[in-house]
């Protein structure tokens, strides 16, 4: 029973490491982050963090990976309950409700796929990440064509791509002005290209 115990803790331990190193990635950016700035986040010494995560860039596959999960949970749900143009709107609103909610996120995102296309190993562990992340998106839209007897107008997973490189570009242009890009114009060009 303590072996128990010990992997209890060190789950909590590395829930709580993940918890601190979000909000910390977050305020201040991959290249502003620290291992040491997470560790006090969290009230462990740098000692814990490094025995649950090799390198900054393992905390923040870690992270990515959870974030994957949720949002393609929340995706999922949507496209098991609407079809046609409500789920293509449920799915548009979903994401722009947690990039409100959780702002930093993208722009995050956005810095780490800048760090990442230079370097070798971190883009083909991003690149497997994407993918599944594209996947998730491709599965929810053909869910929601279902219900409509219709056939998409390109492969699904060009719709995925566009949607998900669609909500990177706003987040990009809402840092400049964040009026820009209003979600119902937004939707109403890609029900249209859609053809939904």
């Amino acid at each position: 029973m303590p072996r128990l115990r010990r992997v209890e803790q060190v789950q909590r331990n590395r829930a709580a490491v993940l918890d601190a190193a979000r909000q910390v990635f977050v305020a201040r950016g991959y290249g502003g982050a620290s291992l040491e700035a997470i560790a006090d986040e969290a009230g462990f010494s740098r000692g814990v963090v490094y025995s649950q995560f090799g390198s900054k860039a393992d905390m923040f596959f870690a992270l990515l990976d959870r974030r994957i999960e949720e949002r393609g949970q929340v995706n999922a749900l949507i496209a098991q309950e609407f079809g046609g143009a409500e789920g293509v709107r449920r799915l548009i609103e979903a994401g722009q409700d947690d990039d409100a909610a959780e702002p930093g996120w993208a722009h995050l995102l956005i810095e780490f796929r800048v760090l990442a296309m230079r370097d070798p190993v971190l883009r083909r562990r991003y690149a497997e990440a994407h993918a599944r992340t594209i996947d998730g998106i491709s599965e929810a839209i053909e869910r929601i064509y279902e219900p409509t007897g219709r056939q998409p107008p390109v492969p699904v997973r060009s719709i995925a791509e566009y949607v998900h490189a669609g909500g990177i570009a706003v987040a990009l242009e809402r840092a400049a002005n964040p009026t820009a890009c209003p979600t119902e114009d937004m939707l109403q060009l890609l029900l249209g290209a859609m053809a939904l």
